[in-house]
């Protein structure tokens, strides 16, 4: 006998990484789809940047994925189960093997075999990369899909959105610096909006993504790091020296500035820091495989048009320009219509008085 279908207003799901950039976009979705949803957080007190949802609609509660009692509650209740947890770079007791090697399959274990698992990962996971983002990247998914072998995982390239740590560190380097060194000048990616990924986690709780698939989410252009910055250097009008970085010494600077922010305590800028780990990943293309265009575990397998670097990345890259986005020239507009001008402005000015419904400004009308 079929039982009763519920309402995603019935339903609850648990996001953990729902704090953060792409966590953000996924819980605003889920809210706007009607699901109750649950932030696991290790401090609930500052989440308060969280979309407001309707009322009692969004909960930030306390949970660490260090203590598997705090994890067990977060999903106690869920019918759905949602993991964007990630780091680019271990600090303090952050670590890589803890937060994508282990935590997956962990939170797998501990919520009911009766909700649907949802895991973002990431292009460029391989269980045999030099990178520890990437091998652990890797390990994660091979012991989640251990655990559940239903679960939807979702690989993203680079994604782009306000407040990205992308094209924003981009546009902060252009302005501190004339010359920008480029690891990975060359290196390919895919970047796609993290709207739409959020869109894929949607749909994979809504049960439109076949479960115990790998889906390779991307943009729909590819571009080098170099042109990236270029499309930077464009938005926000200013000329800048691109200083391609060969890989041995990326690597070699990545060591230096890695060691110095750590016994600095991390008072380095973010945008200046570029550590070994990231200079490794920096070398391999980041773009959808051909196996998953073929196969359609992409975004637009799942029915969605990814948006375009240009549609998005311009509004939030202003603030970056010399004079911001208040530039009186750039903004100026003629205050005197052309129809009422009391003489030509010029050839371009569209001058045609005898058109005008009344006089010229400052003239009197005929009588």
């Amino acid at each position: 006998m079929i039982g009763a279908l519920r309402t995603p207003e019935q339903q609850t799901v648990t996001v953990f990484g729902g704090s953060g950039f792409l966590g953000r976009y996924v819980v605003s979705r889920l809210a706007e789809r009607g699901y109750r949803v649950l932030v696991p957080t290790r401090q609930p007190n500052l989440a308060n940047f969280l979309p407001l949802g309707k009322v009692g609609q969004i909960n930030p509660i306390h949970a660490n994925l260090r203590n598997e009692d705090s994890v067990a509650h977060a999903v106690a209740r869920a019918d759905h189960v949602v993991n964007l947890v990630g780091i680019l770079q271990e600090t303090g007791r952050q670590h890589f093997d803890t937060l994508q090697a282990k935590a997956p399959a962990m939170i797998a274990r501990l919520a009911k075999k009766a909700v649907s698992f949802t895991h973002v990962s990431a292009i460029g996971a391989d269980a045999n990369s030099e990178s520890a983002y990437a091998r652990t990247k890797a390990e994660g998914e091979a012991a989640l899909l251990e655990a559940r072998p239903d679960a939807v995982i979702l690989r993203p390239s680079l994604m782009f959105g306000p407040g990205d740590s992308a094209f924003n560190r981009f546009g902060t380097l252009a302005r501190m610096l004339p010359v920008l060194p480029l690891p990975g000048a060359e290196t390919r990616f895919q970047p796609v909006y993290a709207g739409d990924v959020a869109e894929a986690v949607v749909r994979a709780v809504d049960g439109a993504a076949p479960g115990g698939r790998v889906y390779e989410l991307g943009g729909p252009e590819i571009r080098t790091m170099r042109q990236m910055m270029e499309f930077v250097f464009e938005v926000t009008e200013r000329k800048r020296v691109i200083l391609p970085v060969p890989n041995n010494l990326a690597r070699t600077m990545g060591s230096a500035l890695g060691t110095l922010d750590w016994l600095t305590l991390g008072l380095i800028p973010d945008e200046l820091v570029t550590t070994r780990d990231q200079a490794i990943l920096l070398e391999t293309d980041n773009v959808v495989s051909e196996a998953a265009l073929r196969e359609g575990r992409t975004l637009q397998g799942l029915g969605l048009a990814p948006t375009t670097i240009e549609a998005i990345v311009p509004a939030y890259l202003l603030r970056f320009r010399k004079t911001g986005q208040f530039d009186l020239k750039r903004n100026a507009k003629q205050t005197t219509p052309d129809l009422l001008a009391p003489r030509s402005g010029g050839a371009g000015s569209d001058f045609h008085p005898e058109r005008a419904s009344g006089p010229a400004i400052g003239q009197q009308a005929s009588r």
